[in-house]
């Protein structure tokens, strides 16, 4: 799944430097993510992984990292299930 992330990450955060130099916990802001981009993401990952984020997940801290993006994505697929 991470790597599925990191590819959606490259194509759409436009961040100041190569997904792949970043480990699964590092800050995807301080790397160069914005507001905009944030949004931008949050949409390609929702149809790569056919979910919808609930409002309760709409927050800066579901999108800092790769493995905050993952754990976001399970809570979502959870959701989107029940």
């Amino acid at each position: 799944m991470n790597a599925r992330i990191r590819a959606i990450i490259a194509e759409n955060a436009h961040l100041a430097v190569d997904v792949a130099s970043l480990a699964d916990h590092d800050d995807l802001y301080q790397a160069g993510l914005n507001s905009h981009a944030t949004v931008t993401l949050m949409l390609a990952l929702e149809e790569e992984f056919d979910v919808e984020f609930p409002d309760e997940l709409l927050r800066r801290s579901s999108f800092e990292s790769v493995a905050a993006i993952a754990a976001a994505l399970a809570t979502a697929a959870r959701e989107s299930a029940a």
